[in-house]
């Protein structure tokens, strides 16, 4: 096959949940290999909330398409050249944050995707065909077929304009930031209330609608992302590194403490 395959946007063409592991701590490109055992299906490599650099990103993303783990990055920004270098060194998706008109996602695309779609800069060797020397218009085709493009929405706004960023050609996921969202509405946390569980239906309404996939991020309570999942959720930001690392941690530190010696 002349292109690696993109096991986030596989799930969800299968119509199966799509699972996420974000990175916020890690460093190392063995965490490739150990989400992939952990079966999650992509990484959500994070450089907008942590001081990640682009070389340390790239190292994961490739290291993430040798394992078949799906490198997605979440982008510090709108600018082109967040999204064009780090697809250039084989991240195989591109989250962006704040998204609220479908003017923004129009770019979003624009920045993501190679002619005819959006008006990527062509670069040389792709990572995503494993460096092979394929006609331009064929890995441009290829690449292009396996780029998940997600933008974030993160306001009343942007829930409000669902429908219209829904509708934008070449957007793949609508994937709603609860922490933001329920901030910027005046609740925060309370990711189990009715303005909560209003956002996500006008989101899952405006994907089934328009052919694309909802999202969530941000709620890690059991019972909360059943019921977000049961109304349509699908690309699931599962937890972080950092909060699997603590959960561990608080439960070994918890039984050591009870011994009686």
């Amino acid at each position: 096959m002349s292109v690696i395959q993109n096991t986030a946007k596989r799930r969800l063409a299968a119509g199966e949940l799509s699972l996420g592991m974000g990175l916020r701590q890690a460093r190392t490109v063995d965490i490739a290999a150990i989400a992939k055992t952990l079966d999650f299906d992509w990484l959500f490599i994070d450089m907008e909330h942590n001081s990640m650099d682009v070389g340390v990103a790239s190292q994961i993303a490739m290291a993430a398409l040798g394992v078949g783990i799906a490198p997605i990055v979440r982008v510090p920004g709108k600018e082109h050249y967040h999204a064009s270098r780090l697809l250039d060194a084989g991240a195989q998706g591109i989250v962006v944050p704040h998204v609220d008109t479908a003017q923004e996602a129009e770019r979003v695309v624009s920045n993501c995707k190679y002619p005819p779609i959006g008006h990527r800069s062509v670069a040389g060797a792709q990572p995503q065909l494993s460096f092979k020397n394929l006609p331009t218009g064929e890995a441009t085709r290829l690449v292009n077929d396996e780029t998940l493009v997600v933008v974030m929405l993160e306001t009343p706004a942007a829930i409000a304009n669902a429908e219209a960023i829904a509708a934008v050609q070449g957007v793949d996921v609508l994937l709603i930031g609860f922490n933001d969202l329920c901030a910027e509405m005046g609740v925060p946390g309370d990711f189990g209330g009715d303005k909560a569980r209003a956002a996500c239906a006008a989101v899952v309404a405006a994907c089934r609608k328009h052919g694309k996939h909802p999202g969530i991020g941000g709620v890690y309570d059991h019972k909360l992302m059943q019921k977000f999942i049961d109304m349509g959720a699908r690309f699931i930001l599962s937890g972080s590194d950092i909060s699997f690392m603590m959960a561990g941690g608080r439960d070994r530190m918890s039984f050591l403490r009870s011994l009686k010696i």
